[in-house]
Parts: C-alpha cells; sequence; structure tokens
C-alpha cells in the first residue's frame, strides 16, 4: 500500500501535483487524444473487412477487457452481430471458427489472454491482437495475426481509449457493426473540452471535483442502467486501483429487486454513497426508477449522486462518463494523499502466481 502523504480538500494543479508525481491526470485528460491516435494505429493495421457470422469475441483482463464492454454499449443497437466478453482463461463455449476473437492485453504478458489466443488457434476462429508487444504482440507476429498496436508507456487502465477504438474497429471489419469513425471524432472533440471542464485547472466547483469530496470517506457504490451499465463497472475498477478504495457496483432494474433491501441497513454498516447513471436516452421507465431509488435508500445512504451523460451520440455519452469516473477516481486518490500510479498488491500476486510455473 501507498504511504499517505499530506491530506488535502484543495484540487488545484499544485495539490493534483503533490500526489500525482507520475503524472496520471495527464494521461487520463488526453482521451481525445488516445481516440485519435487509436484510430490512426487501428488503420495502420491493415485489417480489412470479414464476415463472422458467429459474432466477436473480447479476450482479455482489467483494463485491457474493459474496452469490449464500454465498445459494445458505444455501438448500442447498431450491434448486428453478438459482442461478448470472456474474462479468464477459456474462451466461451460456443465459439467457432466463424467466431472473430479479439485477444486484448496492454502488456502482451496477460497469462489468461494468451491461453485464450492460444485456443482461439487450435479452434481456428479469425484472431486479432491489441497490445504494445510481449509475448502476445511476440506470437501473434509469428503466426501471421493481425496486431493492432497500442501507446506504449501507460498504465493499461489508462489506454481505454485505445482498447475501445480497437473493439469498434475489429467489430466493423467482421461484421459485428458499422464504422463508428465519425462519432469517435466528434467524441474526441468533446472529451477534450471536457477535460478542460473538470481537469486540475477547471473551477474547484466543477462536477469532478464536487462529486470527489462528497464520496470521499465514504464506500461508493456505482448504480448504471442501460447504456451507463458497463461505465458503472469501469468507476468501480478505477476507484479500486486509482484511489486504493472499496467500491462496488450493480444494476438498474436489478437494484430494485434486491439491493434497494439492503440498503435499508446500509447506515449501521458504515458510510455508503450511492452513484446513479444516468443517460438522456435511457428506457422512461429506468428513468423513473432511478428517481424512485434515490428517494427511498436517501436516509441511509451517505449521500445520493444522481449523474447524467453528456453528448449526443452513444459513443459520446459513453466516453463521457468514462472521463468522469476517471477523473473521479483520481480526485479521490488526491483527497486521500494515495499516489495514484502503483498498483502493487497486484504486482506481488502475479509474481506468486509466477513462481507457481
Amino acid at each position: 500500500m501507498n504511504p499517505p502523504t499530506a491530506i488535502t480538500t484543495t484540487l488545484d494543479p499544485p495539490a493534483v501535483s503533490a500526489v500525482d508525481v507520475s503524472d496520471q491526470f495527464a494521461d487520463t485528460l488526453a482521451l481525445g487524444d488516445h481516440l485519435r491516435d487509436a484510430m490512426w494505429k487501428a488503420e495502420s493495421a491493415g485489417l480489412g473487412s470479414w464476415d463472422s457470422r458467429g459474432g466477436l469475441v473480447v479476450a482479455g483482463m482489467g483494463g485491457s477487457a474493459v474496452g469490449g464492454i464500454l465498445g459494445r454499449a458505444a455501438l448500442a443497437d447498431q450491434a448486428g452481430r453478438p459482442i461478448l466478453s470472456a474474462k479468464g482463461y477459456e474462451l466461451p463455449p460456443w465459439t467457432t471458427d466463424d467466431t472473430t476473437v479479439l485477444c486484448a492485453s496492454y502488456s502482451g504478458n496477460t497469462e489468461e489472454t494468451l491461453a485464450c489466443f492460444e485456443a482461439a488457434g487450435v479452434i481456428g476462429a479469425r484472431r486479432v491482437v491489441v497490445t504494445s508487444g510481449g509475448t502476445l504482440g511476440q506470437l501473434a507476429r509469428e503466426e501471421g495475426v493481425p496486431v493492432i498496436p497500442v501507446a506504449g508507456g501507460l498504465q493499461p487502465r489508462a489506454a481505454v481509449g485505445y482498447m475501445v477504438v480497437a473493439v469498434l474497429e475489429v467489430a466493423a471489419a467482421c461484421g459485428a457493426g458499422p464504422s463508428l469513425r465519425t462519432e469517435l471524432d466528434v467524441a474526441a472533440n468533446a472529451l477534450d473540452a471536457l477535460a478542460r471542464e473538470w481537469g486540475p485547472a477547471g473551477r474547484e466547483d466543477g462536477e469532478a471535483k464536487t462529486l470527489a469530496r462528497a464520496l470521499h470517506g465514504t464506500v461508493p457504490v456505482i448504480t448504471g442502467m442501460g447504456l451507463t451499465t458497463p461505465v458503472a463497472y469501469r468507476w468501480k475498477c478505477q476507484i479500486n486501483e486509482n484511489a486504493e478504495r472499496p467500491a462496488f457496483w450493480s444494476e438498474l432494474p436489478e437494484v430494485d429487486h434486491n439491493e434497494i433491501v439492503g440498503w435499508g441497513g446500509a447506515a449501521s454498516v458504515g458510510q455508503l454513497s450511492a452513484v446513479l447513471l444516468e443517460d438522456c436516452d435511457a428506457h422512461p421507465r429506468l428513468v423513473r426508477r432511478a428517481e424512485l431509488t434515490a428517494e427511498l435508500i436517501a436516509d441511509q445512504a451517505a449521500g445520493v449522486h444522481r449523474v447524467r451523460s453528456r453528448g449526443e451520440t452513444a459513443v459520446e455519452r459513453v466516453l463521457s462518463l468514462v472521463l468522469l469516473g476517471d477523473l473521479v477516481s483520481l480526485y479521490l486518490a488526491v483527497l486521500a494523499g494515495v499516489n495514484p500510479e502503483p498498483v502493487e498488491v497486484i504486482e506481488r500476486l502475479k509474481a506468486r502466481l509466477a513462481e507457481d510455473g
């Protein structure tokens, strides 16, 4: 665990720089640039086009895997084939030679992803790789598998823009969805503006800083609905890794069939904050459920925060919430005096696994 530094309530550039010594904020605020660079890198891979009637499987773990679920959300109702994630050592049992498998590993050394790469080859499935190098990149080139390169020098979780673009590009190439390049260009410009608004140089009462202060000292429970469900998972993971704090996620309407009852005893357990990620294009009944859920759990929650996506297209709205959540997690790290870069316990776990052979 990181040794804590002096805790601050100020979230201006000097306060951020004192804690964020590896400048994770810069990588996060560059999301728009990452999208543009990722589209160029994907084009340079020369994917071509083919027809995978079995759909697309995105095999990956952690920050490398999140592009699969976020890309699927960004496609919304434009997806024409199944796009599913495989998080583990095995592909879904229905994977056939008519399925495209995108193996995503930022480092190229993720053992679960390497196992899926091998399994896809045995099945005869069409394979594509997105990585910065490592064993996966080497194997792909040896076997003639297309590689979508990713910029180096990032924490895997900060490469989310590259992973989302890779998923969308492969989905378009294999017939699982249309090309969203125009939407990505528009989203990149919008994210530039949001980065200026929500970044450390922005106003102290901006949305990201205000929400981080409200969540500080509590356990956030992030709830998504429809398009925002995978974003809720992203928020949870970012708070875990960047701020070294517990956080949990769930989704509506399922919450209203079980978890809402558990909120009845929340205050007796600890300080739990509810964050509801809402979308302007959500089903009207989801909107009503969000309103009622927020009202009914308010007396037991440390705070209830309803957060809205921004933008016109699904791509823009998904990525606006991704950027907001990433920044909130980094501000939480600053407030706690925690350097957001290291993930030492994950490295210790990997080292122990390596000892097992």
